[in-house]
């Protein structure tokens, strides 16, 4: 679908050229895979049509905030999402849907709607994969160098209670990722020295 949608490689183009190299993490590659699961899982949710459209366009500019600041990074997508969509023919009302989809996303999760829902269980989607030991990597790396965490141990313990405050939403993360993502819980928890 993505190919069909301008004011997505608009975003993509912007996210590939002008996003902080320091973003190992928030980079166009996550903004591509929530993207990709945001799609896999409306899809077994039962999601179509046009909520599906507004879905997928929340989940390229999601993070486009970061183009900006890293802190709030979501309220700032939002205004970039208000500042290029009416030019795609958005309403008001559909811009406001995506913003609220976008906002779904701040930490900690509290979504209110299905696509809400959704969207928070495609962005952390990578805690319950087996890739998961790459993608974090990528997260440490980028916490580091922005100076929110110290070491590797401080990064292990932050982990551990990121993932167990966590939690999937819909029927299709619950029944995908939750089993892997105890798994991976367990190894970063036997990698804590007490």
């Amino acid at each position: 679908m993505m190919q069909h949608l301008p004011e997505c490689q608009l975003i993509l183009n912007k996210l590939k050229t002008e996003l902080s190299k320091n973003l190992f993490y928030h980079s166009i590659h996550h903004t591509l895979d929530v993207y990709n699961c945001a799609e896999s899982i409306a899809k077994e949710e039962g999601v179509t049509d046009s909520n599906l459209k507004l879905l997928l366009v929340a989940a390229i500019y999601h993070d486009v905030g970061y183009l900006i600041k890293n802190k709030g990074h979501e309220e700032f997508s939002c205004t970039i999402a208000r500042q290029y969509l009416p030019e795609f023919h958005y309403t008001k009302g559909e811009i406001d849907l995506i913003c609220k989809i976008i906002m779904a996303t701040k930490i900690p999760q509290n979504p209110k709607s299905h696509l809400e829902e959704i969207i928070c269980d495609a962005d952390l989607n990578y805690l319950g994969r087996t890739d998961f030991f790459y993608i974090e990597e990528k997260l440490y790396l980028e916490m580091l160098a922005f100076g929110y965490i110290k070491n590797r141990e401080e990064w292990n313990k932050m982990q551990i209670e990121f993932m167990q405050k966590h939690r999937y939403f819909t029927s299709t993360a619950i029944r995908n990722n939750y089993s892997q993502k105890e798994k991976n819980l367990a190894i970063v928890q036997a990698k804590i020295q007490y």
